[in-house]
């Protein structure tokens, strides 16, 4: 029987937060296909309704939620499937700086970006 490999240590943070955060994304997915594609079709969606919908506190919350989330998701799925590949040493130090560093810098422009399309700071 093969053996099983992987970067996660047994009863780890990092595979609870993996997991974690994987049910979080299904949920929100569906949310979002649910609003976009069910309730109001795709062709219908404007700018202006976008707009609209970041302006409330709540959609604007579970959007800032949930690009944090999927950024850790991504990143940590990336990083554990480097190190399975046999990454390590000064190399596995490296990457996950490149990582931590463009994780921080999507998270900033993701924020910045919500901010200035809901017109500012919603209320």
């Amino acid at each position: 029987m093969a053996e099983r490999y992987t970067s996660f240590e047994p009863g780890g943070t990092r595979w609870l937060w993996q997991r974690l955060t994987a049910a979080f994304l299904v949920i929100v997915l569906a949310f979002h296909f649910f609003l976009l594609h069910f309730v109001n079709h795709a062709d219908e969606v404007t700018f202006a309704m976008s707009e609209a919908r970041m302006t409330q506190l709540t959609y604007f919350s579970l959007m800032i939620l949930f690009l944090v989330t999927a950024t850790f998701h991504g990143v940590n799925g990336v990083y554990n499937a480097l190190v399975n590949q046999g990454l390590s040493g000064s190399r596995k130090t490296a990457v996950k700086a490149i990582l931590g560093i463009a994780s921080l810098v999507l998270i900033v422009q993701g924020v910045r970006t919500a901010i200035a399309w809901a017109g500012g700071v919603p209320i």
